[in-house]
């Protein structure tokens, strides 16, 4: 297969990345978008986008397209990506994988019954830092890993999807702190055996958004199989951009990744600009600027590499396969329920 034609379900934030990232590989068609707002006609305008739908099974049943891009609310991913896989088409699906594991389980078993492909989008292991660092721990740079720490912070989505758990299926750690949680597991190649969590509490409880439902603090320790530990976090409460931030520990040495302030240009400007980094406030005084940030991020390898799954026909790598989601799922469902109980939580 030379080109793979795309039809992405949703045309807002997520949507958009992907778009942008699609539209730099020459072997992606983007040629199709379902979804239930308004501006949707713009948006495929804007993008060149030759056709749209108001709903995602007339998609499914009018377009052809090879591959089903999903980027719409958390609670919906299970419902689309089933019906998508059903219809024999190979599937992207944004984190977390899905808001409850059996709807994880109930994607995976429609993904072997339909014998296609279900990659999850788990952008960090994508990106070149990131990438550079485990090719740095991978020839033995830094010994063996004995601990990592990792985070990613921001001051909160304004998405109403992202204030109910209903929708969410959490708060901070479902949301944001699934990007760590994919990224250890990644960085050691083990499984997480046991985890220990603490969260904010939602609501009223909450340190700065009592209006969300889910947390606005969340960190969990995670002990992999040969003993060693992660510690990883997401929050809502930090100001100043997306605050990601990356330590991993060895025997002989130590890597320290800035992801997302971490850029080479410094400025000042009193009267502020247009944009640095995500989630900024202020642009005013001394700011670091992206240079590229969708790239420093991972989209377009992240996509790129989806792509050529399906056009060569090979599986997406470990840390992106559906099997991959639902684990960094069940992760996050086990911080929560040891931050309820107060004890440890084992996994099988």
């Amino acid at each position: 297969m030379e080109n793979v034609r795309i039809g992405i379900v949703g045309s807002k934030f997520a949507a958009t990345l992907h778009v942008h990232a699609h539209g730099r590989n020459p072997h992606a068609q983007v040629v199709a978008v379902a979804s239930l707002d308004s501006d949707l006609p713009d948006f495929c305008s804007e993008y060149n986008i030759p056709s749209h739908y108001s709903d995602y099974r007339e998609m499914l049943e009018k377009a052809e397209i090879d591959l089903v891009d999903i980027c719409v609310p958390n609670f919906l991913h299970a419902e689309v990506a089933i019906a998508a896989l059903e219809s024999g088409r190979h599937v992207i699906t944004e984190k977390p994988i899905a808001t409850k594991l059996e709807d994880a389980d109930a994607m995976l078993e429609a993904r072997a019954k339909a014998g296609v492909k279900m990659m999850y989008a788990e952008d960090w292991i994508f990106a070149p830092a990131l990438k550079r660092a485990k090719a740095i721990c991978d020839e033995g740079g830094i010994g063996d890993i004995l601990y990592v720490k990792a985070k990613e912070t921001h001051s909160g989505s304004h998405s109403p999807f992202a204030q109910k758990i209903e929708f969410c299926g959490g708060g901070a750690m479902i949301h944001l702190g699934i990007h760590p949680i994919g990224f250890v597991r990644w960085i050691k190649n083990q499984e997480v055996v046991e985890v220990v969590g603490k969260t904010s509490g939602g609501s009223e409880r909450n340190m700065k958004h009592p209006g969300m439902e889910g947390e606005d603090w969340a960190a969990g320790i995670l002990t992999f199989e040969d003993g060693t530990f992660a510690l990883v976090e997401g929050n809502y409460i930090t100001v100043g951009g997306l605050d990601d931030i990356i330590e991993i520990y060895g025997t002989s040495g130590v890597i320290k990744v800035n992801l997302s302030q971490g850029s080479p240009v410094s400025v000042y400007s009193s009267g502020g600009y247009s944009y640095a980094i995500e989630k900024t406030d202020t642009t005013k005084g001394w700011t670091r600027p992206a240079v590229d940030e969708e790239w420093a991020l991972g989209y377009p390898d992240e996509l790129s590499h989806f792509v050529d799954c399906v056009r060569l026909d090979k599986d997406p790598m470990w840390g992106v396969r559906g099997e991959d989601g639902r684990a960094a799922l069940e992760i996050v469902n086990a911080i929560y329920e040891s931050a309820k109980v107060g004890k440890a939580i084992k996994l099988a």
